[in-house]
């Protein structure tokens, strides 16, 4: 049987989770929900990350030691996943002795390979995300490019893995498996990381006491970054070399979201190689969420109420949500009105209403599922349609575009529902051969798109399930490739609503109403093709001294690379605007700002405080027209 192994970062316990844990993983639930009806045996990791200075920073407000606080910690996490519906086949805890012993005998491994050694470290310091930044890497005033807090700079006596070793080896890696980093905007950055160059990194910490020790050296923990990767070997019974780690190494996918993909697509590979052992498949790195456009933050009260949400609407309602609403590997815009609005439109209306209707036409006019008879127009195109479903939602769950994957599924329910419109079936009493015909390919359609919709939906799937007449039975990718496989003969069942009909959320406020257009003031079409636009992508961005609203970018034209200098610092950080396409005014003057030249501008929609760069919504060549 093929493996399938998929897993989560291990969540830092310091805090209890929140809806960006809750992100990663139901993302991870979804691909090893669907691997499984693909027939292959999953391995899905998670856990928790539970050693380091901030775990020991917390414990010490607390009063307690550092391991009471975490088996304190521990429920609130394994208690969210339970009520995500997540379907790990194990939870990892960085403090039990299976971590410990697979994390001695890989550092052993590591250290034997000839690639540690010792060193003086100086380097400034967050001890908020426990990670070490070059000064080039710092925000103003030395503050964390992250956090926005003030770094240490930091002396002490370490050892050292000669990463700088593997930085031509990373670069043939990634150039020669295009999948390996996604989405591409994530790639694009890391290989700028590197052809940059990569120093040599500390891997251990003197000053730390809450860790693991080295297995060769006792009087210093290994840095918790290191540590932490290697809880996807330790896992599988690394330090036995067991089945499950024969099985199921290397990870087919590991899962994160993008403020940690430099220690996974960097550091964790290079290791990897020191001790001659597989890579992962692919890496991939998910985008940030906000809220009404703002950043999330438990201090601002700007959080997203997963219990409330959950209550309100739904389990499945809220993993669909967050599937659908956001690309995958783009940051999202959370909003409640885009939440209510979502269920209504796809969930009430589009698949609750079909089953609805189509139950209830058979209910009044068939004692068990009719057998389809009678051919007619559309029939063809709906099991056509149904069969190149499946191949294409396969090809979208294998590039992890899970938003794309549901729209196709939806587009195929809201064309069954114009079925049933186009063919006036409710009027078909006198012809009851092609009313069921009708009726039947409506059921057979939802029971292709209640199993794609099981690693989304699992509670919603069954249901529908059940109101098809197939009880708890199992379903898999091999009953639907072919249509037809809903049995003729199943007794009837009486619907019952999925999905409550919300009220419509609240009118949103909208901008003022314009002034009225100033007739004098309109210019010809030749006078706007005077302005070339161009697609580029942004390939570096880093702050202007003493300015706090200029970013000085350097875009992508294909041909050439500009610098630009943007007043969009308030509205963007540095590091998430790598890899972005967004539209640049080409033929502009070029200015100097601040005593830096700017080779352009970018197009941006403002209202009030809010800035919003034009971006495009599918990947296009560098240096394309816009017209």
């Amino acid at each position: 049987m093929s493996k399938f192994y998929i897993t989560t970062p291990i969540y830092y316990a310091n805090a209890e989770p929140h809806i960006g844990h809750a992100y990663t993983t139901i993302a991870c639930d979804v691909l090893a929900r669907y691997n499984r009806l693909k027939g292959k045996e999953v391995f899905f990791l998670t856990g928790v990350d539970e050693h380091g200075e901030n775990i020991q920073k917390v414990a010490e407000e607390k009063g307690i030691s550092p391991q009471d606080y975490c088996d304190q910690i521990l429920p609130t996490f394994i208690s969210l996943w339970e009520k995500l519906n997540i379907s790990h086949n194990f939870f990892i805890r960085t403090t039990s002795d299976l971590h410990k012993k697979g994390v001695a005998e890989f550092l052993t491994r590591l250290h034997q390979s000839g690639d540690i050694y010792k060193g003086k470290y100086e380097g400034f310091y967050c001890r908020r995300c426990e990670r070490f930044f070059t000064e080039k890497e710092l925000a103003d005033d030395n503050h964390c490019p992250i956090h926005k807090l003030p770094v240490d700079l930091v002396q002490e006596d370490n050892y050292f893995f000669a990463l700088s070793k593997y930085e031509d080896r990373l670069i043939t890696h990634i150039e020669a498996n295009p999948k390996f980093i996604l989405p591409e905007a994530r790639r694009n950055e890391i290989m700028g990381v590197l052809k940059s160059g990569l120093k040599d990194i500390s891997i251990s910490r003197s000053s730390v006491e809450w860790g693991i020790p080295l297995p060769f050296d006792s009087s210093q923990n290994i840095y918790v970054w290191v540590e932490a990767l290697c809880n996807y070997i330790t896992a599988l019974d690394y330090y036995e070399h067991g089945d499950l780690y024969r099985e199921f190494w290397p990870a087919n996918v590991h899962m994160m979201a993008k403020e940690i993909i430099r220690f996974h697509v960097i550091i964790w590979p290079a290791m990897l190689m020191a001790v001659e052992h597989p890579l992962p498949e692919r890496i991939f790195a998910h985008g940030w969420m906000t809220k009404d456009g703002e950043k999330i933050s438990k201090t601002t009260g700007n959080v997203i109420d997963i219990d409330g949400l959950i209550d309100d609407f739904g389990l499945d309602p809220f993993r669909y949500f967050f599937m659908r609403e956001f690309s995958f590997g783009s940051d999202g815009d959370y909003t409640q009105e885009r939440f209510e609005t979502r269920y209504n439109a796809d969930l009430a209306n589009d698949l609750g209403n079909l089953l609805n209707r189509t139950l209830g036409l058979l209910g009044k006019n068939f004692e068990t599922l009719p057998v389809p008879t009678k051919a007619g127009e559309f029939d063809a195109e709906i099991e056509e349609m149904a069969v190149q479903l499946v191949d294409q939602v396969d090809r979208l769950m294998e590039s992890i575009a899970f938003d794309t994957a549901l729209e196709t599924i939806f587009e195929y329910i809201r064309r069954i529902n114009r079925y049933i419109q186009q063919t006036e079936v409710w009027s078909l009493k006198d012809d009851l051969e092609r009313m069921g015909t009708i009726l039947y390919h409506a059921m057979e359609g939802l029971r292709v798109v209640s199993v794609l919709l099981l690693p989304f939906m699992p509670e919603i799937s069954v249901r529908i399930f059940q109101q098809l007449g197939l009880g708890d039975s199992s379903q898999n990718l091999d009953s639907i490739n072919k249509w037809g496989g809903l049995p003729s003969g199943l007794p009837i069942h009486k619907p019952s609503p999925l999905f409550p009909k919300k009220d419509a959320p609240p009118k949103k406020e909208t901008a003022k109403d314009p002034e009225p257009v100033n007739e004098s003031n309109l210019i010809t079409i030749d006078k706007v093709k005077e302005t070339d636009l161009r697609v580029c992508q942004i390939v570096g961005a880093e702050t202007v001294e003493d300015a706090d609203r200029l970013l000085k970018l350097r875009v992508d034209l294909g041909r050439e690379q500009r610098q630009v200098i943007a007043g969009i610092a308030q509205s963007y950080e540095p590091e998430d605007l790598i890899g972005k396409q967004v539209v640049l005014v080409a033929n502009l003057r070029s200015a100097k700002i601040r005593g830096l030249e700017s080779q352009g501008m970018l197009l941006a929609a403002v209202s009030k405080k809010k800035l919003s760069l034009i971006t495009l919504d599918k990947s296009i060549p560098n240096g394309a027209k816009v017209q």
